[in-house]
């Protein structure tokens, strides 16, 4: 059922009706994974991402969860669309960078939707994605300091998790099987198809109570509106603009590793070159294309500002150039753990560098640039079972020619929340001993950047520690004159000596030890004066 854009007349109010409705459908499939979740990770800091597509797998609406996941999710669905033969009651789970995933850990389930006396015509997909923490590999966590992807945990190529309406138990045992923590990825893959499966009941409800006619014309009005508002921001430019940038460290010995774009802006459309970018490295900051589109689609939708529906037609005038076997579109096998929490920072910091000179006053200056990524794993002598804590850590956003930087927050391609003091002590072998703001950390400007955060755990068992995270040497960036934001750190203290870490390593540390994480904070904007300080 195909409905031609060009004819399509707009009625404003039944735009934002549809757009609403659409976004209820993924909001909600969000809402039960959220809810029936097991592990605090996906329970507590939402860290998860909820979607619906068309019938030829385009997509119609994604819930505002994790904006890592923007290009992500719609190129697994294209890549599965063509590739699996689709039944009714059949759900399907894939993890593997070669079909659209991100990183192991971020596990994908999708399922077609047909309608009840239709039962071979498929009328859309629902589909989510959660982060589990722990899938095997080299340390709990799954986020080892790798050098190939088998480092990092269980591959799931596409597989059929449930046939004729049931849960495959042979399929869950092995996944279960591979990780230090079964029963948290039992649960979680449960809370998965229970968010599908209550995704199909309403993307069902929407085509029988409206017909299906309606519901696709609907669609090409969503995204032909949602198109034409992109090209109008983009059509305000035209011009090349270029910004580079480079990634501290590797983890396993690579340094000052370069990022670069170029930005053309043309008659209304964005074309994102990343050649020039350093080639593939050994350690596993490489990124999934996948990741490289989310961060490219995510600076255009916020250049926008305003309220627009996120679907095919929100990115149909972006491209995005990424040379093959490089940091920014890995190969076959890659270590890619780290690309799409890390590198992924940074590609959103050059993009927006590059933004900043065709649309100056409006761009803002770098946010802290990292998720600071915490994983601490081990046996949990209290409950007398092994456990996988991981979290990432909020830091100061950047200024903007309007604003001060937010303070404590998480930003750009992560939206998760917190992990709550009492959870984390409720569920872990671990003490928080300081949680609280890093005073003047972002840079000084007419508008200061924000403030990053101190976050202080006693590990209360032996255990394995890995920190992947970046802004350690290098600051996150002001604009217009404002001063850069300070550097994060990393912290360890055993038998009362403070020890310095590396912006990424892994170590056991014995009970009684402490882990420190300074985040950064934002950049400055503007310069400041005697009068503006």
């Amino acid at each position: 059922m195909t409905v031609s854009t060009e004819q399509i007349e707009f009625d404003p109010i039944q735009v934002e009706v549809w757009r609403h409705l659409f976004a209820s459908v993924a909001e909600e499939m969000g809402s039960v994974l959220e809810r029936t979740a097991h592990s605090p990770n996906i329970k507590e800091r939402r860290d998860h991402s909820c979607a619906i597509f068309d019938r030829d797998g385009k997509l119609i609406s994604q819930a505002a969860h994790i904006p890592v996941h923007l290009g992500a999710m719609p190129l697994m669905m294209q890549n599965l669309r063509s590739s699996i033969t689709w039944k009714p009651g059949t759900m399907w789970i894939c993890n593997d960078p070669q079909h659209g995933g991100t990183h192991l850990p971020d596990f994908t389930l999708v399922q077609a939707v047909f309608l009840p006396d239709t039962p071979r015509e498929i009328i859309g997909f629902v589909a989510n994605r959660a982060h589990h923490a722990d899938i095997g590999g080299l340390s709990p966590g799954s986020l080892p300091l790798s050098t190939e992807l088998f480092h990092e945990g269980l591959i799931i190529p596409p597989l059929p998790i449930v046939k004729g309406g049931k849960v495959d138990p042979h399929i869950v045992a092995l996944i279960c099987a591979n990780s230090r923590t079964p029963d948290e990825r039992r649960g979680d893959l449960l809370a998965q198809i229970s968010s599908n499966k209550i995704g199909t009941t309403r993307l069902t409800e929407l085509a029988l109570k409206y017909g299906l006619e309606t519901v696709y014309y609907r669609i090409a009005e969503a995204n032909r509106y949602a198109r034409l508002r992109i090209k109008s921001t983009l059509q305000r430019i035209d011009g090349c603009f270029e910004y580079d940038d480079v990634m501290e460290s590797d983890g396993v010995g690579g340094i000052d590793i370069p990022l670069k774009v170029r930005l053309d802006l043309s008659d209304g459309r964005a074309r994102f070159d990343f050649t020039g970018t350093s080639a593939q490295v050994r350690g596993s900051i490489n990124c999934t294309e996948a990741v490289t589109r989310s961060a490219c689609y995510y600076a255009i939708r916020c250049l926008v500002g305003e309220d627009i529906p996120m679907n095919d037609g929100t990115f149909a005038d972006i491209e995005v150039i990424t040379p093959p076997n490089s940091l920014v579109n890995s190969g076959l096998n890659a270590a890619v753990a780290a690309g799409n929490v890390e590198t992924s920072q940074r590609i959103v910091d050059v993009v927006f560098g590059a933004l900043s000179k065709a649309y100056p006053g409006r761009i803002p200056a770098a946010s802290q640039g990292t998720m600071n990524n915490l994983l601490i794993g081990g046996y949990d002598p209290y409950r007398r079972q092994q456990f996988a804590y991981y979290e990432t850590i909020a830091g100061g956003s950047g200024a903007s020619a309007e604003l001060f930087g937010a303070t404590a927050v998480q930003v750009h391609m992560t939206n998760t929340r917190n992990t709550p003091i009492e959870v984390i002590e409720m569920h872990y072998p671990l003490r928080v001993r300081s949680y609280h703001i890093r005073r003047e950390s972002g840079g000084i400007g007419v508008h200061n950047g924000g403030d990053g955060i101190v976050r202080e755990l006693e590990l209360l068992s032996d255990c394995h520690v890995t920190v992947i995270s970046e802004r350690r040497a290098l600051q996150p960036y002001g604009l217009d004159g404002g001063e850069s934001g300070k550097p994060g750190v990393n912290e360890t203290t055993v038998d009362g000596a403070i020890i310095e870490r590396p912006a990424k390593f892994t170590k056991t540390l014995k009970s009684g030890s402490i882990v420190t994480i300074k985040t950064p904070g934002g950049g400055g904007f503007g310069r400041a004066t005697q009068e503006s300080v």
